[in-house]
């Protein structure tokens, strides 16, 4: 039986995943640019996956389609893909393809079809997977989110419960490449609970790393709470990033509050001084347009993304509702005038990268501020 991989962009990294877990049990995700036969597997986003519903009911092969969009949808999907896998596929998938190609009927816990479906009784343990094998990707360290911030889909694919590859299954894999770079939600939450952090666990791993080490940075961005004189200082003794990536999202704590973001603007603020002082730039996180934002909220976000750009720079992202989410099936709110002002501006003078009013853009090509 053939098994087929859709390439899709935004998806590099959990093809990576994916096809190390499934050679583990002997099949091999063959790459390519249309489904062909036998089988071919599809993860999708909540914005690309309008663009591959028609190829995929078309298709003349077995259709598997994961990522966001299916673990949101998994019945939806399953209109259109013969099987959908729910939620992490590393153990789920190759236990599908060993169904498909036993001809039995694919009813496993996490997968959907057009007539059944039932949730996932198991989560994946990362070091029981290799993060990557002929495909490669960056290392994943560290999954799931203890926080419920109202536009992520995290904690409904991964979970609240933070879950950390070990230092030593971190470093095998690192140490194969000259730069060192890692997948997760926070990396500053490394090997803690992902509220108290453990600086500690870091800096063992660092002391594992063998080459150029970027952290904190794409694709591990942080919380502005994480970073301190101990989080920066860790950077600048073993990193080579010059920069830290953090989400600030609104400059009201109102805002933040119903966003169940955990921090504060003054948090904020604390990690944009003290990037400065350690002489590494920030590179901020925002959200326009939410829907309960009211005007006064969003020109306080748009003074403090001009505060921001005084000391390093600011992605902007368009409000977007995903499923899956507290906010999924609201409504963005429109932009003050002065908003699209000042961002065009501060756009056109390098300080600040994304859109502010397309909010798909970052779905399909990442800032290249986010690169160290």
């Amino acid at each position: 039986m053939r098994i087929n991989w859709r390439l899709i962009h935004a998806a590099q990294n959990s093809y990576a995943a994916l096809s190390a877990a499934c050679e583990q049990d002997g099949y091999l995700l063959h790459p390519v640019d249309f489904p062909q036969d036998d089988v071919t597997c599809y993860s999708l986003n909540s914005i690309n996956a309008s663009r591959y519903r028609d190829e995929i009911t078309a298709a003349d092969c077995i259709t598997i389609v994961g990522g966001p969009h299916a673990t949101a949808y998994p019945h939806k999907t399953a209109e259109y893909a013969d099987y959908v896998v729910a939620g992490e596929g590393e153990f789920t998938l190759p236990r599908l393809l060993a169904q498909i190609e036993g001809g039995r009927d694919g009813k496993i816990p996490g997968v959907a079809t057009g007539t059944w479906y039932e949730p996932a009784d198991s989560c994946v343990r990362l070091d029981a997977y290799p993060p990557f094998s002929r495909k490669q990707g960056y290392v994943e360290i560290s999954r799931g989110c203890p926080f419920s911030c109202g536009y992520c889909q995290t904690p409904n694919i991964f979970g609240h419960c933070m879950r950390h590859r070990t230092i030593d299954a971190i470093a095998a894999y690192a140490n194969r490449y000259r730069d060192s770079r890692f997948v997760s939600p926070n990396a500053f939450a490394y090997g803690s609970d992902g509220i108290h952090p453990r600086f500690e666990k870091i800096e063992r791993l660092f002391k594992k790393l063998e080459h150029r080490i970027y952290f904190g940075t794409f694709p591990s961005e942080v919380r502005p709470e994480f970073i301190c004189e101990e989080s920066l200082g860790l950077v600048t003794r073993y990193c080579s990033n010059t920069k830290i990536h953090f989400g600030a999202q609104s400059g009201s704590n109102v805002v933040l509050e119903r966003l169940r973001r955990g921090h504060t603007v003054e948090d904020v603020i604390r990690a944009v001084e003290l990037c400065n002082e350690a002489s590494i730039t920030p590179v901020v996180d925002f959200i326009v347009g939410l829907p309960f934002e009211t005007d006064t909220d969003q020109k306080m976000t748009l003074e403090l993304i001009q505060w921001v750009t005084r000391y390093g720079k600011v992605h902007v992202h368009r409000f977007l509702p995903l499923p899956g989410t507290l906010l999924a099936g609201t409504t963005a709110r429109s932009l003050l005038p002065e908003t699209e002002k000042i961002c065009g501006k501060l756009a056109y003078s390098g300080k600040l990268t994304g859109s502010w009013n397309d909010p798909e853009i970052r779905f399909f090509r990442h800032p290249s501020n986010d690169i160290p």
